[in-house]
């Protein structure tokens, strides 16, 4: 065989391979960015290695009845837990950060694994001034806690423990149990079971087999803290009606009110923080001992956009039952909707600020269910405007009364001038003759005063009625977009202090009508008014009130609800026209007069009152002549 030798050929070829490969790979050698993706990568692959492994640890150790069925290297882990959360350490191992989602046809809910508690909760109804959905809970704004001691000398708050979810529906019913366990056997339990077309859902708070656990000696304290969302278009308006509620000793109710405040109650059913119109409130079948509760305004500066308007914390204890938890409660999430909330036959419709006393009762039972049956009919906006003529012509016969009361005054000016005149140096004769002749006439100032007091209820009830009315919030009229917030017809580049940074109308026609208004009234008054020292006076701030009254509710209502605003305007309007309508069509000065005439000439009854008072005036002036003898 002929031995291969290698000739220049090859050799020359072999060199050129040799040269081509070391320019080829100079050529594609990595870029430092290659490089340090390049190590990037590595050390992600090693990070989800490790993982991995420890995934598959924990699962060993989830799968191990018994903590000593594990390795070495599970236990020490186990350790580690247990010596931070003691006998919840069996569910720290199958922690999870993750939420569980459930909804119904009226809210949409979120419950945090860690903590257990609701973590978002959206109204699906409703959205806010911006056309944005209503969120009474969402990204760490509340938080519900429940801290205590354990026999091995630790405590504990539920919020930094980790709870198992599990979800199951009963009909129209969706039932979230999160369970906090020391094993399968012993377990802390929040059970939520959400209703189909209802804003309330049940809560239990119960523990099994942690009697063993619990330090029953410690206080197992509930802590619900909120930061309420705004809502609202106007800051300072929502916040004035955003506080604490609260039901205790046996149907008592009460509020925090707008300040920072902190009170403690006793026998407390439920407490709610109410957002103007909505709500969060928590109830509960056995009150609770005590109960802190604390308030604080979060708007510092109303001309500046803000998230929250007001803080609010709450801190009540529970009480064991044979070394266990159990206690029934409900959470209300929803409208502040007076029709709702008093459906529930729990008090709840105190949360609607409709006035104490006499003011409620005319809210509840006359009001409300007129507005509520007009606004069945027709717009909310014309409904205030026909229960404004309703209530406007109710009252009507009280107008009359007060301006014939000064109509007669005014008739009666002339011979009561006189008798001022005639005992100018004796006031209290002059005071006795004066009563006397109006007594006669049947012209009393008091038969004016009366009429005006019997409105005042109306007037007072109505201004609480309207800022409360659930049914108008969003809904437009004329220029009005919303008759539960302000109207805005111009905005202004500047913030004006109380005033603001818009222009409304409403506030504009409302302060026009009462300046014309009390023009025509504060004129009567001073025509039937006798002249007497300090008129002047009195003249002079009856027309200073005139024009500063219109002024003082420019600037109140002009972040108010236009639908009050509304109601001032139409009111005051319909005021005019019947002021006008009985002065110049009803009451004629000349019959008046020989009205008052005939009534001088008849005897008149004295009552005990003005009897009374004509004793007291005779000898109050017996002892005025009696003193001046003596001197």
């Amino acid at each position: 065989m002929e031995e291969k030798k290698l000739d220049i050929n090859s050799i020359i070829g072999f060199v050129l391979i040799f040269v081509i490969m070391m320019y080829w790979l100079w050529q594609n050698q990595p870029t430092p960015e290659e490089l340090e993706a390049q190590e990037k990568a590595k050390q992600e692959q090693v990070e989800a290695q490790n993982k991995a492994k420890e995934q598959e640890e924990q699962t060993k150790i989830t799968t191990a009845e018994d903590y000593g069925a594990v390795t070495t290297s599970d236990s020490l882990k186990l350790i580690n837990l247990k010596s931070k959360l003691g006998a919840f350490a069996y569910s720290a191992v199958k922690a999870s950060d993750k939420e569980t989602h459930v909804e119904s046809d009226l809210l949409d809910l979120k419950f945090s694994n860690k903590g257990g508690y609701l973590s978002e909760v959206k109204l699906k109804k409703f959205v806010d001034f911006d056309s944005l959905p209503i969120y009474l809970i969402k990204d760490n704004n509340a938080a519900f806690n429940i801290n205590f001691g354990t026999t091995d000398s630790r405590i504990l708050n539920t919020k930094d423990l980790y709870f198992e979810p599990s979800v199951t529906k009963n009909g129209d019913v969706t039932v979230v149990s999160m369970k906090l366990k020391a094993s399968e056997s012993k377990f802390l339990e929040y059970r939520y079971e959400i209703k189909e077309g209802d804003y309330m859902m049940d809560f239990t708070i119960r523990s099994q087999g942690l009697s063993d656990v619990f330090n029953s000696s410690q206080a197992v304290n509930l802590n619900w803290d909120l930061k309420g969302y705004r809502h609202a278009k106007s800051i300072s308006y929502e916040n004035r009606y955003t506080d604490i509620h609260y039901e205790y000793e046996d149907g008592k109710d009460d509020y925090t009110g707008m300040g920072d405040s902190e009170e403690t109650i006793n026998d407390v059913t439920w407490i709610g923080y109410k957002q103007h119109f909505f709500s969060s409130v928590l109830l509960t079948d056995t009150p609770f001992i005590t109960a802190t509760v604390i308030s604080k305004d979060l708007v510092e500066d109303e001309a500046i956009d803000t998230v929250f308007t007001k803080s609010f914390a709450s801190k009540m204890p529970l009480e064991f039952q044979g070394g266990e938890l159990n206690t029934n409660m409900n959470w209300y999430y929803g409208p502040s909707d007076f029709k709702i909330l008093n459906s529930y036959g729990r008090n709840l419709d105190e949360l609607v600020p409709l006035g104490w006393g006499i003011f409620g009762w005319i809210n509840r039972y006359l009001f409300m269910p007129l507005f509520s049956f007009l606004g069945s009919y027709m717009s909310y906006g014309i409904a205030i405007v026909v229960m404004t003529i309703l209530v406007k012509l109710l009252l009507s016969f009280v107008q009359y009364k007060q301006f014939l009361s000064q109509a007669k005054l005014k008739v009666l000016k002339p011979e009561l001038d006189a008798i001022r005149e005639k005992h100018k140096n004796n006031k209290m004769k002059a005071q006795q003759e004066t009563l006397a002749l109006q007594n006669k006439a049947g012209a009393s100032p008091m038969a004016g005063c009366l009429p005006a007091l019997v409105q005042l209820p109306v007037f007072y009830a109505l201004f609480q009625f309207f800022p409360s009315a659930f049914d108008l919030r969003q809904k437009s009229f004329l220029w009005a977009d919303d008759l539960s917030s302000y109207d805005t017809i111009a905005n202004l580049p500047f913030n004006i202090p109380f005033y603001g940074d818009h222009v409304s109308l409403f506030p504009i026609l409302a302060s026009i009508a009462i300046f014309f208004y009390m023009r025509l009234t504060t004129g009567q008054q001073m025509a039937s008014q006798p002249t007497q020292e300090g008129m002047p006076d009195m003249a002079k701030m009856m027309k200073y009130m005139m024009y500063f009254s219109p002024i003082m509710m420019l600037f109140f209502f002009n972040n108010y609800a236009s639908g009050l605003s509304l109601y001032y305007f139409i009111s005051n309007l319909i005021s005019i026209g019947i002021i006008l309508v009985i002065k110049n069509y009803i009451l004629d000065e000349e019959k008046i007069h020989a009205q008052i005439q005939v009534n001088k000439k008849k005897p008149k009854k004295e009552s005990k009152f003005q009897r009374k008072m004509k004793e007291m005036m005779e000898q109050a002036e017996k002892q005025k002549q009696a003193q001046q003898k003596r001197k």
